[in-house]
């Protein structure tokens, strides 16, 4: 794989609703990145398994996969609970773990020449997908505030769900992503920590404009 030299790298890892994707999103924003939300992949994927049961296999996948525009990734179907809960299933799946892993590989070396380089955020991209990233974080917060943030956000989507199920969903995956035997989520010695519970965007974005700010400048 050809890889684009002199781009700047960001991998993200977090668990589900951390704040992760927001953060990424305005990173990318502020240093003209190509940003990828690579859970949201599975989360395709899992959404096209439930749409196509029956016809649900890895030449689909490939397929798919192969046409994918990032604006599919956008569909607002795959923030439904029971497809998160299905994209934790899948991503143990290591025929399509492989299939999605030269996807994200290609995006994150091969950014459009109009970018200054990639962001990545998902629960493996510090340690598996971007090792060599130029920065790596690992965003979190409390289990119930991430609960809350899902809860609203799926309210703000007309979602006929409780809090506690969407509690109960969060605790499930956490459970899922961290004791998977391929590519758990985890903190990487070298990521840096950035706890969102108490922390608003405006707030956590600065925190980590700062770090990138700094070692840019040297």
């Amino acid at each position: 794989m050809i890889k684009r030299k002199n781009i700047i790298k960001v991998a993200i890892d977090s668990p589900a609703a951390a704040g992760a994707g927001t953060l990424a999103k305005a990173i990318s924003k502020h240093y003209k990145l190509f940003y990828l939300d690579t859970g949201k992949i599975y989360r395709f994927i899992a959404f096209i398994k439930l749409k196509h049961p029956k016809k649900f296999n890895q030449n689909l996948i490939k397929s798919k996969i192969k046409s994918l525009k990032l604006k599919d990734l956008e569909n607002k179907s795959l923030l439904l609970d029971e497809v998160g809960a299905e994209a934790s299933i899948i991503s143990k799946v290591k025929a399509i773990r492989k299939i999605v892993h030269s996807f994200q590989l290609n995006f994150a070396y091969n950014p459009p020449k109009k970018y200054q380089g990639s962001c990545l955020d998902g629960r493996d991209i510090t340690y598996n997908i971007v090792p060599d990233a130029d920065f790596k974080f690992y965003i979190t917060a409390n289990v119930k505030t991430r609960a809350l943030r899902r809860f609203q956000e799926l309210k703000r989507l007309k979602k006929n769900i409780t809090y506690h199920e969407v509690l109960k969903s969060i605790k499930k995956r956490d459970k899922n992503d961290l004791n998977r035997k391929i590519s758990p989520l985890k903190k990487t010695k070298d990521s840096l920590l950035i706890n969102t519970t108490k922390l608003t965007k405006r707030a956590c974005f600065l925190k980590i404009k700062k770090i990138i700010d700094r070692k840019l400048s040297i």
